[in-house]
């Protein structure tokens, strides 16, 4: 049976779907803009928060994005996402390190990742408070906004 058109029409569609059903080519819908427990900042309090060295600074993203450039003085725990986007996510989906976070679960620890449809850093700050932190802060903006307000980056 040769290939026609309508074959290579549905081929391309096929593909297309697989691609952005894998790989996160389908727009995600924003994070929500509070934190039950926590606090949504936006990257000009995380700047004053970096500035006064008061926070610590965890990228959710992955291990590749955070080599491409970072909040100053993060550290990457990079959270691994499977779950859906929506606020009330299944946790069991999805794996994350909280090991990496401070020990102090008094100590004010800021979540990024890429923006505001950046789910790994909600997720992550979600997870965090459910594990006792007192002081989470998720700001939503992400790398994108740090970036777009010129604010200094690591690399």
């Amino acid at each position: 049976m040769p290939f026609n058109r309508r074959h290579v029409a549905q081929l391309s569609l096929a593909v297309a779907t697989l691609l952005t059903s894998q790989t996160g080519w389908a727009s995600k819908p924003e994070t929500p803009t509070t934190l039950a427990g926590g606090k949504v900042i936006t990257v000009e309090e995380g700047k004053k928060l970096l500035d006064a060295k008061s926070a610590v600074f965890v990228d959710t993203r992955s291990v590749v994005n955070f080599g491409k450039g970072r909040v100053p003085g993060a550290v990457t725990a990079a959270y691994k996402e499977k779950s859906e986007p929506v606020a009330d996510f299944d946790v069991s989906a999805d794996s994350f390190e909280l090991d990496k976070l401070p020990k102090d679960k008094n100590a004010p620890v800021v979540f990024y990742s890429d923006g505001p449809t950046g789910w790994k850093s909600y997720k992550a700050a979600v997870l965090s408070v459910k594990a006792g932190h007192k002081q989470v802060l998720y700001m939503r903006g992400g790398l994108a906004d740090w970036q777009a307000k010129a604010l200094p980056v690591e690399r």
